[in-house]
C-alpha cells in the first residue's frame, strides 16, 4: 500500500470514536475522487488511485482504501471507474483574451481556400453596419487548395476581397498573427498608396508595379491597426469593459471544457492588466492566468515597478514577466534566419524589435525582478536572444533562479541547442505548431535545416533543457489533447510524420503541459502536480494518456475540469 500524504500533520484525520457502528470523520474532504488511474506528475509517488480535496487544495493522495477514510456526510464523491486523472493542463503560451475574441469574429482557420474566405467576408458585409470593420483571423496561404491565382509571394491579391466588401473596411489576421490581409477600403482609411514606405521591421507586399496587394507583414500591420484602434476608441468605457468581460467569459469557457486550468497570456498592455486585475478581484477569471506584460519601453520605465503581482487573488492572476518579439513567423517568412529562405533567397526574415531596445527592456526586467520571455522563431532570432540573455546574466551574477524563456523556439542552429540548458533558459514551445506547419517548413528551410533544427524537442530535453508546452491559441485551437498528440507522434492529420526521432515520451509530454508550465511561471510549489497542499486543479479524461494507443489519444474526452477544488466543467 502506498504511503498516504497528509495536508497538515497537526490537523489530520481520521476516527475519534465509534458511535452506533458509524465512524465519525473529523476532517472530511469536500470532494473525493476514487478508483482512478492518477498520474501525479511527481517524481516521488507518480501514480495513485484516489485523491481528497478540501478548501480548494489537495488534502491527500493515495489508494482508494486510504482516501475513503476522508469521506464524510457532506463529501462529494466521484467514482472514476478506472478513468484517468492528471493535473489540469497548463497552456504556457496562448493569448487568453484572443481566444475569447476569436469567438466574436470570423474564424478562418477551417477555410480551405481563398474563395471560402471571400464568401465568409461577403456574408459578414451583407449584415454589417455602414463603416463597421469586418474582422477575422486564421487564414494561411500555404494551406489553401487550390493555391491563390493570381498571387504574389504565395499571397492572393485584394481585388476579390474588395469587391466582397466595398463599403466596409476588412482586416483578416494571418493564422500566425504576423500579417494581416485588408481590402481597398481599409487601405484608403489608412492612407496607404504606392508611395507609402515600409516601416522598420515590416513589409507591405506589392505586385510588380508597386501596388499593395493587401498583405501587411510584421510591423507593417500597425499601419492598418492604428486606424482600427481609432475606430475602437470611439466606444464608451462601459462598452469596452463589457467587451473584455465577454472575451474573458468565452475564453474561460473554452479552456475549461478542454481541461485547461491555467493559461499564460503572452502579452498584454498595462491597461488590459488593470482590467484583468479587476476581474480577478471579482472572481470572474475561470482559470488561473499568468499574464506577460507587452507594452512600450517608455511605459515600462514608468510603470513596471508597480506591476509585480506574483500569485495575486489566490493565484488566479500572476504578473511577473515581460513579453517581447525579436522576429516574426515562418509562415509569413518573418522568422529571422542565419541563411536565406530556401523558397525566397532574397530574404532572411525580419528583426522586428532592435536588439538594442531588447537589451534596455531586459535590463529593466532583471533590475525589477521580472522574467523575460522573448518570441524567437528563426535560428538567427534564437541565437540573438540567447546572446542577449547571456550578456545580461553575466552583468548581474547576483541574480539567481531567473527562469527566462524563449517563446516558440521553432528553428535552431545545432550550435545553439545545448545553450538553453547551459544558460538555464526555458524553451516555451507549442508542439501543435510542428504538425500544423510541417507541410511548408521544409519549403522554407530546406530538408537539411528542417531535420537538424526544426522543433527539436528531444535534442533539447536530452541536453537538459526544460520545455513547457502550449498552443499559441488562437493561432491554433487551445485544445491540449491535439497538442499532446503532436508531442508524442509528430504526426499531422494526413498521417505524415515530421522527423519522428524528435518525439517526446508520454511522460515528458505530460510534464511539459503541467509541472513544467508551473515552473516557468514560478508556481510549481502551488500547482502543476497532484500533491498534498497544492491547489486542486485537476482534469479527468476518458483515456489514459500515458498508456493508450496513439490513435486513441485524439478520441480522449474531458469528463471533468476541476479548479480550486470546484467542478467547473462536466461532460454531459
Amino acid at each position: 500500500m502506498k504511503q498516504i500524504e497528509y495536508f497538515m500533520l497537526a490537523a489530520v484525520t481520521i476516527l475519534a470514536f465509534n458511535c452506533g457502528g458509524k465512524t465519525e470523520v473529523k476532517n472530511p474532504a469536500d470532494l473525493v475522487l476514487i478508483n482512478g488511474i492518477i498520474a501525479t506528475a511527481e517524481d516521488v509517488n507518480p501514480q495513485a488511485e484516489a485523491v481528497a480535496v478540501k478548501n480548494g487544495k489537495i488534502l491527500a493522495v493515495g489508494s482508494t482504501i486510504e482516501i475513503e477514510n476522508f469521506i464524510g456526510d457532506s463529501t462529494e464523491v466521484i467514482d472514476l471507474k478506472g478513468k484517468f486523472v492528471m493535473p489540469g493542463f497548463n497552456d504556457s503560451h496562448a493569448h487568453f483574451l484572443g481566444i475569447g475574441n476569436s469567438k466574436m469574429i470570423l474564424d478562418l482557420r477551417q477555410a480551405k481556400n481563398w474563395d471560402e474566405v471571400i464568401a465568409l467576408v461577403a456574408k459578414a458585409a451583407d449584415n454589417a453596419k455602414p463603416g463597421e470593420w469586418i474582422i477575422g483571423r486564421g487564414w494561411h496561404q500555404e494551406k489553401f487548395n487550390p493555391k491563390p491565382n493570381p498571387s504574389v509571394e504565395g499571397y492572393p491579391i485584394h481585388q476579390e476581397l474588395s469587391k466582397a466588401s466595398p463599403l466596409n473596411p476588412v482586416m483578416l489576421t494571418h493564422a500566425s498573427g504576423h500579417a494581416v490581409f485588408v481590402n481597398e477600403k481599409a487601405m484608403q482609411l489608412a492612407g496607404v498608396n504606392r508611395k507609402t514606405a515600409n516601416p522598420d521591421g515590416g513589409t507591405i507586399i506589392r505586385d510588380s508595379l508597386g501596388n499593395a496587394v493587401g498583405v501587411f507583414e510584421e510591423n507593417a500591420e500597425n499601419l492598418i491597426k492604428k486606424v482600427y484602434d481609432e475606430f475602437l476608441a470611439k466606444r464608451t468605457p462601459e462598452q469596452i469593459l463589457a467587451n473584455y468581460e465577454e472575451q474573458v467569459r468565452l475564453a474561460s469557457e473554452d479552456c475549461l471544457k478542454k481541461g485547461i486550468t491555467s493559461c499564460s497570456d503572452a502579452g498584454q498592455t498595462f491597461d488590459v492588466i488593470d482590467v484583468l486585475k479587476k476581474f480577478a478581484d471579482e472572481k470572474k477569471l475561470g482559470v488561473r492566468l499568468n499574464v506577460m506584460i507587452g507594452d512600450s519601453l517608455k511605459l515600462m520605465k514608468e510603470k513596471l515597478k508597480n506591476y509585480l503581482m506574483p500569485g495575486y487573488a489566490d493565484h488566479f492572476l500572476t504578473v511577473r514577466s515581460i513579453k517581447q518579439y525579436i522576429d516574426g513567423a515562418l509562415g509569413s517568412r518573418g522568422a529571422w534566419l542565419l541563411e536565406p529562405y530556401t523558397d525566397l533567397l532574397s530574404s532572411k526574415g525580419s528583426n522586428v524589435t532592435p536588439v538594442a531596445d531588447l537589451k534596455k527592456i531586459a535590463e529593466l526586467a532583471i533590475s525589477n525582478g521580472f522574467q523575460m520571455r522573448i518570441h524567437a522563431i528563426g535560428d538567427r532570432g534564437n541565437r540573438e536572444v540567447l546572446n542577449l540573455y547571456k550578456e545580461v546574466f553575466k552583468k548581474h551574477p547576483d541574480k539567481k533562479d531567473l527562469r527566462w524563456c524563449i517563446e516558440h523556439v521553432q528553428h535552431l542552429s545545432i550550435r545553439d541547442i545545448p545553450r538553453f540548458a547551459e544558460l538555464g533558459v526555458i524553451a516555451s514551445m507549442q508542439s501543435v505548431h510542428c504538425t500544423s506547419d510541417m507541410g511548408f517548413v521544409p519549403e522554407r528551410l530546406g530538408d537539411k535545416r528542417a531535420e537538424e533544427g526544426a522543433y527539436v524537442w528531444k535534442e533539447l530535453i536530452n541536453s537538459g533543457a526544460i520545455i513547457c508546452n502550449g498552443t499559441d491559441a488562437p493561432v491554433e485551437d487551445v485544445d491540449p489533447i491535439g497538442c499532446f498528440y503532436s508531442s508524442v507522434t509528430r504526426k499531422n492529420s494526413d498521417g505524415k510524420v515530421f522527423y519522428g526521432d524528435q518525439k517526446m515520451s508520454r511522460l515528458q509530454a505530460l510534464k511539459t503541459y503541467t509541472i513544467n508550465g508551473a515552473y516557468a511561471s514560478f508556481e510549481e510549489d502551488v500547482k502543476g502536480s497532484i500533491k498534498t497542499g497544492k491547489y486542486a486543479d485537476l482534469v479527468v479524461l476518458s483515456n489514459d494518456l500515458l498508456n493508450c494507443a496513439d490513435e486513441d489519444i485524439l478520441n480522449t474526452k474531458v469528463l471533468y475540469t476541476i479548479v480550486d477544488g470546484k467542478i467547473k466543467y462536466q461532460a454531459k
